[in-house]
């Protein structure tokens, strides 16, 4: 196993780093240019996926339940989200994105350049490799 002091776990570290704080900013700015905010964005993205129950979206974000609150009535009052109960549970509501907001979610989606094109500079087995060494690093199984 690396030392955390040696030279190249450093080097990966600040090049983490690094890929991390362009991928945010240029998030920032994609949401920015659809008159969202980052978080609200992520909810959208989240939820474009599949409807999530409130306590789940918190999870997944790393938040309060209460923030997640917030961001989801923003999101309802312009019309891109929308409460619904849970076919399996009634009694929770879940949060899922009207075609309004999958319509945004999508060109969101679509206007993040900055991954697409570095990644589309290593081939398919680099892109295979680089995912499955981050899932590796997450703890979560390769395919």
């Amino acid at each position: 196993m690396a030392s955390p002091t040696d030279p190249v776990t450093r080097e990966v570290v600040e090049l983490i780093g690094a890929v991390v704080s362009r991928y945010y900013a240029e998030y920032e700015q994609a949401a920015a240019q659809h008159s969202l905010t980052g978080a609200q964005a992520r909810v959208l993205g989240l939820l474009s996926m599949e409807p999530v129950p409130m306590r789940k979206i918190a999870q997944k974000l790393r938040c309060e339940p209460s923030n997640v609150t917030g961001i989801v009535d923003r999101l309802e009052t312009r019309g891109l989200v929308e409460r619904r109960p849970d076919p399996a549970d009634r009694r929770v509501k879940l949060a899922a994105p009207t075609p309004a907001g999958l319509e945004t979610a999508g060109r969101l989606r679509d206007s993040l350049d900055f991954a697409r094109e570095p990644l589309g500079q290593l081939t398919e087995v680099e892109r295979t490799l680089l995912r499955d060494l981050l899932k590796r690093m997450l703890g979560q199984e390769a395919e």
